[in-house]
C-alpha cells in the first residue's frame, strides 16, 4: 500500500512540475516573443538563395530583412533577374531602384602567346600553389598564372579560360560576388561598374622596359594616353596608368587609340577593343620558356 501511495504522490508532483513547466514557457514565449514581418519569408522566396553577398549583405535573409525594413532596394539583387526584382518590389509596394551592373575586370592581358615564362610550372594545378611555388614561372611578376582558380571558384559559370590562359568574364553572368577577387594570389580582379568602359589591362609596376621585356602587352608609362585624355583623368603612379572615374572617361574612348602596346583598352560589353596604335598579335603558340625571361 506504501508503494502505491508513493507512485500516486510521485506522479501527482510530476504532473504539477509539469504543469508549471508549460506555464512558465507560455509566460516566457509570451513575453519574449519578437514579431517578424511575414513580407521577409515572402521576399526571401523570391530571392536566389544562393547567399553569394554581391549584394552587400550577409546572405539571402539578411537582404530580404534589409529590403523589408527599406535599408536597401530590391534591384541590388544581381543575381535576380530583372523580373524578379519587380516581383519584390511590387509584393512591398516600393520602387525597384537603379542599380549599375558591376562585374569583374581582370587587369592582366598576358596570354601564354605574349607573355614569356622563366620556368615551366610543375605542380598542383592552382594559381596559389604556383604562386607560393617560385611564382609559377612566369617572367611577370604581377601577371596571370592562368591555371584558373577564379574559374572553379565561381558558382555562376561566369569565367571560362581562353586558349591563351586567361580568364575571360561573361558579363551576362557575373553577379560581382567578389570570389574571383578573393581567390587570385595576384590581385589582378576587382569589382567594377560596367560603366567603366576604359580599362588598363597590366598591373606591373617594374620598369617599363623590364615590364616590354617580358611581356608584348605591358604597360610602357609612355604617358600618351595621359596626354590624350580630359584634363586629370589619367595620370601615372608607380609605372602604370591611373584612371579618375569621376572625370567622365566614357567621354575618352580615344584615349587608347595612341597606346603602342594595347596595354590601355575600351570594353564593349565582352569585347575588348584597342587602339589603332596598338602592335598587332598574331601568334597563336604559346612562348617557350626562357631563362633570359
Amino acid at each position: 500500500m506504501g508503494t502505491v501511495y508513493s507512485v500516486m504522490v510521485t506522479g501527482v508532483f510530476m504532473a504539477a512540475l509539469g504543469g508549471l513547466l508549460a506555464l512558465f514557457l507560455a509566460i516566457a514565449n509570451k513575453r519574449l516573443y519578437v514579431y517578424e514581418d511575414p513580407r521577409i519569408e515572402q521576399v526571401e522566396e523570391l530571392l536566389p538563395h544562393s547567399n553569394c553577398g554581391a549584394c552587400g549583405t550577409a546572405g539571402c535573409r539578411n537582404f530580404a530583412e534589409q529590403t523589408v525594413e527599406g535599408k536597401i532596394d530590391p534591384a541590388c539583387c544581381t543575381v535576380n533577374t530583372s523580373e524578379q526584382n519587380k516581383g519584390i518590389a511590387a509584393l512591398l509596394g516600393v520602387a525597384m531602384g537603379n542599380v549599375e551592373k558591376r562585374i569583374a575586370r581582370l587587369a592582366c592581358a598576358g596570354g601564354n602567346h605574349v607573355a614569356k615564362m622563366r620556368a615551366n610550372y610543375s605542380g598542383l594545378s592552382s594559381c596559389r600553389a604556383a604562386a607560393v611555388s617560385g611564382g609559377g614561372g612566369k617572367g611577370c611578376a604581377w601577371g596571370c598564372l592562368g591555371l584558373g582558380d577564379c574559374a572553379d571558384v565561381c558558382d555562376f559559370n561566369a569565367i571560362k579560360m581562353d586558349s591563351h590562359g586567361l580568364p575571360i568574364v561573361d558579363s551576362t553572368k557575373c553577379t560581382a560576388c567578389g570570389d574571383c577577387v578573393d581567390i587570385c594570389p595576384k590581385h589582378l580582379f576587382s569589382i567594377q561598374g560596367v560603366s567603366r568602359q576604359l580599362w588598363l589591362a597590366c598591373q606591373n609596376e617594374s620598369d617599363p622596359d623590364a615590364a616590354e621585356a617580358v611581356c608584348e602587352v605591358a604597360c610602357t608609362a609612355c604617358g600618351r594616353c595621359v596626354m590624350d585624355g580630359a584634363d586629370g583623368l589619367i595620370h601615372l603612379e608607380r609605372n602604370l596608368v591611373v584612371i579618375d572615374y569621376e572625370k567622365n572617361a566614357s567621354a575618352n574612348r580615344h584615349v587608347i587609340e595612341r597606346c603602342p602596346t594595347g596595354a590601355i583598352v575600351w570594353f564593349e560589353g565582352d569585347r575588348i577593343i584597342k587602339g589603332k596604335s596598338a602592335k598587332k598579335i598574331i601568334r597563336i603558340e604559346p612562348l617557350p620558356a626562357t631563362a633570359e625571361a
